[in-house]
């Protein structure tokens, strides 16, 4: 078995050339670029002394798990494309990365991705899969592109993101709907996103996400209108001495003084753009109503 270790990397490596004055573990520590891709490595081994590495180039080899390297706070690059991985971990450490190539493996689940807030490219095409199994973005096969707008839509900074090759990128809509979900995305699938193209997707799913929702002025005004039907409150001016109940005042009104009318509501009630108001009292002139 073939591991990646520090005595590898003494031994590849350009540190035999390099001053006198700078030991091994000096050469490590400033180390930022590392480039063993097509060794026949299997395993990444401890590597934490190396605290400064920015890219890393481990393609075309056969390692079966990404690990080992929690330490890379700095790694801005990642390529581990054509390897044996099925699975992605390990990688939340890394805040700091914005490309990582993940082609050409065995991976059956989109995961572990959550921390990488600075990702803005991810290659994950043409995974080497089974007969019959699909790449998904949850641990079940997703039915719908509604797990993979949710994924997506947190990554603000995803520029590039090539999924082609998978199952996937044959649901209705595909393309479209992600274009729309990640709004600064440039490239999907090996082709450049045109930005007349995206606007009118983000227009087309903006009208069609209004037209879902319920009119609100039609419903306010129909609000207010059952309101008033059941919730007016009539106030009579002066009443005749003789008349007790205010109720009877309405049907019978005293022949010789019929008293004024007065149609007052505490309902706040909205204009045609929402806006509230309060009804103001109407005064009614003598007579009948």
């Amino acid at each position: 078995m073939v591991r990646l270790t520090v005595h590898l990397i003494a031994k590849l490596g350009s540190h035999s050339k390099s001053s006198r004055s700078e030991s091994f573990q000096q050469y490590l520590r400033k180390l930022t670029h590392l480039n063993f891709s097509d060794k026949n490595i299997e395993e990444i081994d401890d590597l934490s002394v190396c605290r400064n590495l920015t890219v890393l180039y481990l393609y075309d080899n056969q390692i079966s798990q990404i690990c080992n390297l929690g330490f890379a706070s700095n790694l801005t690059h990642l390529y581990m494309q054509n390897n044996n991985i099925s699975c992605i971990e390990n990688l939340s450490s890394l805040h700091k990365l914005s490309k990582l190539f993940l082609g050409g493996n065995s991976i059956t689940v989109v995961e572990g991705l959550e921390e990488l807030k600075s990702l803005k490219e991810l290659h994950v095409e043409g995974q080497k899969l089974p007969c019959g199994e699909k790449l998904a973005f949850d641990p079940h096969s997703i039915s719908s592109l509604s797990e993979l707008e949710t994924v997506f839509s947190q990554w603000f900074k995803l520029r590039l993101l090539d999924l082609s090759r998978n199952p996937v990128c044959h649901k209705p809509k595909y393309r479209d709907r992600l274009i729309t979900v990640c709004k600064f995305l440039d490239d999907l699938d090996g082709k450049q996103i045109n930005e007349l193209s995206r606007q009118f997707l983000i227009n087309w799913k903006a009208s069609k996400d209004a037209k879902k929702k319920p009119e609100d002025g039609k419903d306010n005004k129909l609000q207010v209108a059952n309101q008033l039907s059941t919730s007016a409150d009539f106030h009579l001016g002066p009443q005749h001495p003789s008349v007790r109940e205010r109720s009877s005042s309405l049907s019978k009104p005293s022949e010789n003084e019929k008293p004024g009318v007065t149609f007052r509501t505490d309902q706040i009630q909205a204009d045609s753009r929402g806006r509230g108001y309060r009804q103001e009292e109407i005064p009614v002139p003598n007579g009948n109503l």
